[in-house]
């Protein structure tokens, strides 16, 4: 998946190999950097702690590689080069700095300076330099021997050498390239000449810029809850992925297209500036956003621009790692002139200026999960910037030339450049697995054409700018609604087929988790097509079943009542399992509900599948498939899904990395909102999973132990290879596998926090109606609220002892979030009552207030993401008990209007003197405890989170 990089990688990739000048923003006075005051271990820049992090968690790539390769002709003295290299790091201790740990707090330490730096000399023509160039950019560094600068000489001819040095973006930046370049430059000149270097006065060194920004850390309060009110309710931005990616993905993961301007344009849009008390940076941010709202449609948009911390002349000859991302949001509705949309840029990017010293991780960190999209989109795919001249390695008596080096890594999925040199022009660099390659063909000549159109005539409305909406991707032929499907930017994959004698039957595999309902997919094809061209019906599949030659398969797809019954060792196996537990011999498309299925067969017979398949099954899916053909398919799907990815049917090698979560329950709903949150705040994480389903976790950042909560002795090795415990998995129906596998689990508990995901079920049926957070239970309990109680017991009677650390028990009510797990307990769960009958066009049958003197009867709920972020929040704060974890209480008559409404349903809402067991609740919880973390955010409350599981009516 995409995510958001360091602060640092706000520089895109030109940035980071050329160091350009631009004015000066305004900025505040600048305080003085104490230097060579401290000795020893320093504290890391918040931009260096991510950076840092992101090579723990295995994403020490050429991302993060920063090469700096000029080609001299002349009489290149490599022992002067070699001597000046030296000096340099000698110079300047960021280039001399290992990087360690200690306590799980990382840290950086000046290592002594090095007698010599030598330089690797390798014969080669200049015809294939550019591979070798690549080769010495992709080699890692090892931070903690501490990233010396690599030196790379290609000798083409006696006169004739490209030099590369390659730097670590944990000590660099772009803006360091020009003192790297002017330093060098001067002490080269020395060493060639036989003299001494001219006495320069000693540099502000950055671990003094480290230790300052950690001090001021207290002071950044303001402005985090300014970034947080600004960034509240903005989500991810959608682009069209490629239908397919691109097979070469691997070793070209970035593409590029660069359109050329005339040479009037910069000078046309810097007059454009000035009439609008605008930089050319601003502008050409503007023309950014214009060509965004143009490709993508969307008016609400965020782009990321690169601040800087360098403030004052004390920080001028500073070499390190001082870039900080930006987000600029700016709402482009109403379709505004050009004029108008820039001095809307102009005033969001002052602003964000003005509190550029919030670090952007910090800033990620406040909006923890509202950083991502539901299916972890990062909040900025998109950065814009200027590019000047790149910086050269200017030696005396030498000719220089620029050389790219071609690592080809891609840090954003989209990134806006305007090239102000003397050949300017318009560049757009993407990833390749992100962005569509003929859309982003489109993208890059309209940007240039916009940078043109608004040069000449600033006041055209955006609607008359070049650019559009890449037109649906795909195969031109095929069934409309297929095509239409295939354009949605979340599905992968689509076909729609007609059964002999039947209706339009359509099939969608999704990208990830939290994508479209079929209902909103059928809402969409209702709203393009005509009548006769929509199917009666969209299924969401892991994987389309095809055939040899690459056609969809119909005797694979469920509910294709032209296809033969279905046949093979699953197929057998689906069918013995209905027949054993539901006592008749099911036809392929009999209904498991008609044939007196209910949840807890359900949930029998997947676990059966379960453990003869070994592929994931739950019986919420059984639920939804309901038929034998069904079932089997989503199990066909399933095995061909594992086939596709066989690295991860068995747990990835873990690394040992300090601060580790295990998470348990990563492939349920409230698991997958949690593994989204660790990763949204930057935390490690080891996600058990059965070996079937280890595939569904894997992740950056995530590594998979096997096992599950009948496998004790893979729990405790779970639980002892973790710094800290968030325990959310949950048979539901096996009380019995719960307790012994919590017990197992504490038994194995030495170090670090623990939190238990547990249930409002565990206050069993209180007196009162309201009901406080640790209040005694009261019988009745079922046995799946005793089971969480006794696991509680055995988890906070542990804590605290032979080094344990703190324990939190979280009960929470109904879970609701955009997940199909929660989706589909919504429709088949305790609201299952409800939902099914607004489906079907029945009456809703609800308790009558007042009923058997109760005043109100409804459920507690809570929206998976507040869940995700109270359970994540005990990590540092553990509560030492229980707390309650609610969003809300929604009383039954308005979730009934709510489901109706939402349905599309006429169904007629009736009260009773009689109350339905699955709807007699009438409990308030109090939820104090955590209450900071349980604020709603943007989209949060109950009807958008409805909304957001039921889709659009299909009637």
């Amino acid at each position: 998946m995409a995510t958001d990089t360091p602060a640092a990688a706000a520089l895109q990739e030109e940035l980071l190999r050329r160091a350009r000048s631009r004015t000066a923003l305004p900025a505040a006075a600048p305080s003085g950097i104490p230097s060579g005051v401290h000795d020893g271990p320093a504290p890391l820049s918040h931009a260096q702690r991510r950076m840092w992090l992101m090579d723990r968690l295995g994403r020490g790539d050429a991302s993060y590689s920063v090469p700096f390769a000029t080609r001299l002709r002349g009489p290149l003295d490599l022992d002067a080069l070699a001597a000046a290299l030296t000096s340099l790091v000698r110079r300047h201790e960021i280039l001399r700095t290992r990087y360690g740990q200690h306590d799980g707090e990382p840290y950086q330490e000046v290592l002594p300076a090095p007698e010599a730096i030598a330089l690797r000399v390798v014969e080669t023509d200049a015809d294939g330099a550019g591979a070798l160039l690549a080769e010495e950019a992709r080699r890692p560094f090892d931070l903690a021997a501490g990233p010396l600068p690599r030196a790379l000489v290609l000798r083409h001819g006696a006169q004739d050498h490209t030099v590369l040095l390659t730097f670590h973006h944990i000590a660099i930046d772009g803006a360091s390239l020009e003192t790297v370049a002017g330093e060098l430059a001067r002490l080269y000149s020395a060493a060639a000449g036989g003299t001494a270097a001219e006495e320069q006065p000693e540099p502000v060194q950055y671990a003094d810029f480290a230790r300052r920004e950690r001090a001021a850390a207290d002071r950044l309060e303001q402005g985090l809850s300014h970034w947080a009110g600004r960034l509240e309710g903005v989500s991810p931005l959608r682009l069209p992925r490629p239908a397919h990616p691109p097979a070469d993905a691997g070793s070209r993961p970035a593409g590029s297209h660069t359109a050329p301007l005339d040479p009037r344009v910069p000078a046309a849009l810097r007059e454009l500036g000035r009439q609008h008390r605008a930089t050319l940076f601003t502008v050409a941010l503007a023309a950014s956003f214009a060509a965004l709202h143009r490709f993508t449609g969307q008016d609400d948009l965020v782009i990321g621009v690169a601040g800087t911390h360098r403030q004052g002349a004390d920080m001028r000859g500073l070499v390190g790692l001082c870039v900080n991302t930006l987000p600029v949001r700016v709402d482009t509705a109403g379709d505004p002139a050009f004029t108008t949309l820039l001095e809307r840029v102009r005033d969001a990017l002052l602003d964000a200026q003005q509190r550029r010293e919030v670090p952007f991780d910090l800033i990620l960190e406040r909006l923890g999960a509202a950083a991502r999209g539901a299916d972890g989109t990062a909040l900025i795919r998109v950065t814009a910037d200027v590019l000047g001249a790149p910086t050269t390695l200017r030696l005396p008596g030498l000719v220089d030339e620029y050389v790219e080096v071609g690592a080809g890594e891609a840090k954003f999925d989209l990134s806006f450049g305007m090239v102000d040199t003397d050949a300017p022009a318009g560049l757009v660099q993407y990833s390749r697995t992100a962005l569509d390659e003929e859309a982003a063909a489109d993208l890059g000549a309209h940007y240039a054409a916009l940078l043109t159109a608004v040069a000449d005539e600033p006041g055209l409305r955006l609607s008359r700018l070049p650019g559009a909406p890449p037109a649906p991707r795909g195969e031109t032929g095929g069934h409309p609604a297929e095509v239409l499907l295939r354009s949605h930017p979340e599905v992968a994959e689509a076909a729609v087929v007609e059964p002999a004698g039947g209706p339009l039957l359509a099939y969608a595999v999704l990208r990830g988790i939290g994508g479209p309902s079929p209902a909103e997919l059928r809402s969409r094809l209702r709203t393009a097509l005509a009548a006769e061209l929509v199917p009666a019906a969209v299924t969401l599949l892991d994987a389309l079943p095809r055939t040899a030659d690459g056609a969809p398969d119909p005797a694979r797809l469920p509910g294709f009542p032209s296809a033969p019954a279905p046949h093979g060792a699953r197929a057998e196996a689906v069918t013995e399992g209905f027949t054993d537990l539901l006592g008749h011999t099911p036809g392929p498309d009999d209904d498991f509900f008609l044939l007196g299925g209910h949840s807890l067969i359900a949930v029998q017979l997947a676990e059966r599948l379960r453990r003869t398949l070994k592929l994931p099954l739950t019986g919420l899916d059984v639920m939804q498939a309901r038929t034998p053909r069904a079932v089997t398919a989503l199990l066909d799907a399933r095995e061909a899904e594992r086939a596709a990815a066989p690295s991860a049917t068995s747990a990835r090698p873990r690394r040992s990395r300090e601060g580790t979560v295990l998470v348990t329950g990563g492939t349920g709903g409230v698991g997958a909102f949690v593994l989204r949150e660790l990763a949204a705040r930057g935390r490690p994480v080891l996600a058990l999973a059965r070996p079937e389903s280890a595939h569904l976790v894997a992740a950056e950042g995530v590594d998979v132990i096997e096992g599950d909560l009948t496998d004790l002795d893979g729990l405790r090795k779970a639980v002892d290879s973790a710094d800290a415990v968030i325990h959310a998995a949950c048979t539901f129906t096996r009380p019995e596998v719960d307790v012994t596998a919590m017990a197992a689990m504490v038994g194995a508990w030495s170090r670090g926090p623990f939190v238990f995901v547990s249930s409002v079920d565990a206050y069993g049926h209180p007196a009162g109606e309201r009901v406080a957070e640790e209040s005694a239970p009261r019988q009745p309990l079922s046995g799946y609220g005793q089971a969480k109680l006794d696991c509680e017991g055995l988890l906070l009677r542990a804590a605290g002892a032979q080094g344990r650390g703190g324990a939190s028990a979280v009960r929470s009510p109904l879970v609701w979030g955009p997940h199909h797990r929660l989706r589909d307990q919504l429709r088949w769960g305790a609201t299952g009552l409800l939902y099914q009958a607004a489906r079907e066009g029945r009456p809703l049958v609800l308790p009558r207030p007042g009923t058997h003197g109760h005043a109100w009867y409804g459920a507690a709920w809570v929206h998976a993401a507040a869940l995700a972020r109270a359970v994540v929040s005990c990590l540092d704060s553990p509560v030492h008990g229980v707390a309650n974890a609610v969003s809300g209480h929604l009383a039954w008559r308005d979730l009934a209007t709510g489901l109706t409404e939402l349905l599309g349903s006429d169904s007629e809402i009736r009260e009773t003197d009689e109350v339905h067991p699955d709807l007699n609740h009438r409990w308030h919880y109090d939820a104090d405890r955590l209450a900071p973390s349980l604020r709603a955010q943007q989209g949060e409350d109950w009807r958008s989170v409805l909304a957001a599981m039921v889709g659009p009516s299909e009637r």
